[in-house]
């Protein structure tokens, strides 16, 4: 199974910290991520986004219509990473490909979880997307690649 983990791209200070939008360096960074995902993500991909406007805008940059994006209140809020590894059904064979777009702490967590005994580095920064992949029954994945938006030339 095929899972993506994108920490929204870099956003602009403020209140109420829900609303805070993409800085000008954010719209970059998303938008270089969503080129390299768009020519590598799966077809069936699922797509599981928190409703905050940065990781709206973030993930608006590979799939436009919100109509194909489950917005998940969970990933904004303070949870575990076990709670959203369910929300997906990992590790579930009959998962489909998933995308999550998120936030620190959790996206790291969640990767840490994943990534158990497997060596990977140490931050997850903004804008970027880390690609795991993960057999059928097992609770741990693998890291494929790790993906930074300011690194990335589009």
């Amino acid at each position: 199974m095929e899972l993506f983990l994108w920490r929204h791209a870099d956003a602009l200070p403020g209140m109420p910290d829900f609303e805070r939008e993409l800085s000008p360096r954010g719209h970059k960074q998303a938008r270089r991520v969503a080129a390299w995902l768009k020519e590598r993500a799966p077809s069936g991909l699922r797509l599981l986004v928190s409703p905050a406007t940065r990781t709206r805008q973030t993930v608006a940059y590979f799939h436009e219509d919100e109509r194909g994006i489950q917005f998940c209140p969970p990933l904004y809020e303070s949870n575990s990473p076990e709670k959203i590894l369910e929300l997906f059904c990992w590790p579930d064979d009959n998962a489909s490909p998933t995308l999550i777009v998120g936030h620190q702490p959790l996206i790291g967590e969640l990767a840490d979880y994943l990534l158990v005994d497997v060596p990977h580095p140490e931050s997850f920064r903004k804008s970027a997307l880390w690609w795991l992949r993960g057999e059928p029954g097992q609770k741990t994945a693998q890291l494929v690649q790790v993906v930074d938006g300011d690194m990335l030339k589009h």
